[in-house]
């Protein structure tokens, strides 16, 4: 599985690859060879040689197919308990395991380095393409130069385009063969050229970076990406609780600043272990409300929203990484019912109507979505997990 989602880190770095830039780098549309034109003059105003330039994009045609797919992207619709169950499977953690073996030494180098955990680093390196296996087929200069010729996002794009041409002079892209996800993704750990060129590091020392290739680069430089994006070494990143009877739901969710002594007084226990120190910040969440698995997540979680804003995928992907490093499973409890696609929109549009943003009424459980379900189940005697039910939407119909 390919990354889904690089657009929260593409458009920071596609604005500060705009800083300074000249006029040319806000082409976009019109006629492509004039635009492939504006792209070679900005790539020599880089340092790149006309040569290398004209060699990088000497065969690029626009993909009608990426076009497709970036104007009709599929929305993450599953539950937490759908997602996680089917991404962190036994082939996963096995070959997690192998892996965080068979390159011990590569990890540790890259723990002492960065700070960041082997599980935590083998978790992205088997959701994106389960270690190397699945990293896309799409050729990645024709996919982002058909999609910074685009001018829904040319912004976000043009900047790795430009990358990849850079690359393909230090000699660690081959335009005509390399290949990735759709929307220009790269590599086992799947990375965006401008991201290679700020954060690649030669795992393996052959004086080249080559995340395709090299699962060394690959860890080494997601490690460097994960602590830019403010991974605290030495602190933990989610963690399974057990809550009590009559908790006050209405202080979960994310952003409530709220600390571990905070929870432990409030009688929020450790599944399995100890919780952290009382002075860690920590916020308490419910994926699929106070009946399915509960978690405390600290600043390090941070990071994975980072990566990706999903909260579906952000959950998996942390509680995946603690699989990595030695937790059993999560007890997934027995959380009441979601709602249909449909009946998310009829309750969003109830929510608008009293006084709620909900952003975009699209049928998703996003986070202002379920913020604006807690107040509501507050208000409404309901537990006050941000967990919509059938009984919750029913209940403001009346």
């Amino acid at each position: 599985m390919t990354r889904r989602c690089a657009y929260f880190r593409l458009i920071a770095i596609g604005l500060m690859f705009l800083a300074g830039k000249p006029a040319f780098a806000q082409q976009c549309g019109g006629d492509f060879a004039v635009f492939l034109d504006g792209v070679k003059q900005e790539a020599i105003a880089r340092g790149v040689s006309p040569r290398i330039a004209d060699e990088a994009l000497a065969s690029v045609r626009i993909n009608q197919t990426v076009l497709r797919r970036d104007q009709a992207q599929g929305v993450f619709r599953q539950t937490f308990l759908e997602f996680s169950k089917r991404s962190v499977n036994d082939y996963r953690m096995t070959k997690g395991k192998e892996n965080m073996t068979r390159y011990a030494d590569v990890f540790q180098r890259a723990e002492q380095a960065y700070g960041v955990p082997p599980a935590v680093i083998t978790a992205f390196w088997g959701l994106e393409t389960d270690y190397g296996a699945v990293q896309g087929d799409f050729n990645t200069m024709n996919a982002l130069a058909t999609l910074a010729h685009d001018c829904r996002r040319p912004e976000i794009f043009r900047p790795h385009l430009i990358a990849a041409i850079e690359m393909t002079a230090h000699g660690d892209f081959d335009p005509g063969t390399t290949t990735g996800a759709w929307a220009g993704e790269i590599g086992q750990v799947q990375m965006l050229p401008a991201d290679i060129i700020r954060y690649g590091v030669d795992g393996d020392g052959d004086g080249h970076v080559r995340l395709k290739t090299s699962a060394p680069d690959a860890i080494m430089t997601a490690a460097h990406l994960i602590r830019s994006l403010g991974w605290r070494p030495g602190e933990p990143w989610i963690q399974e609780v057990v809550t009590p009877e009559g908790l006050a739901w209405q202080r979960s969710g994310l952003g409530r600043q709220t600390t571990v002594g905070e929870w432990a007084g409030l009688g929020v226990t450790a599944r399995n272990g100890t919780l952290p120190p009382a002075a860690l910040p920590a916020d308490l969440i419910a994926p699929q409300g106070h009946r399915g698995p509960v978690f405390l997540v600290y600043p390090n979680f941070n990071v994975y929203l980072e990566w990706n804003q999903s909260f579906v995928y952000t959950v998996t992907a942390a509680y995946f990484a603690t699989r990595l490093a030695g937790a059993p499973r999560y007890d997934a409890g027995n959380p009441e019912p979601g709602l249909s696609e449909g009946a998310m929109r009829q309750l969003q549009g109830l929510l608008v109507a009293r006084g709620h943003d909900v952003g975009t009424v699209d049928g998703i459980l996003g986070s202002r979505t379920r913020i604006a379900v807690q107040r509501e189940q507050e208000r409404s005697g309901f537990v006050a997990d941000g967990w919509p039910t059938p009984a919750f939407l029913a209940a403001l119909l009346r």
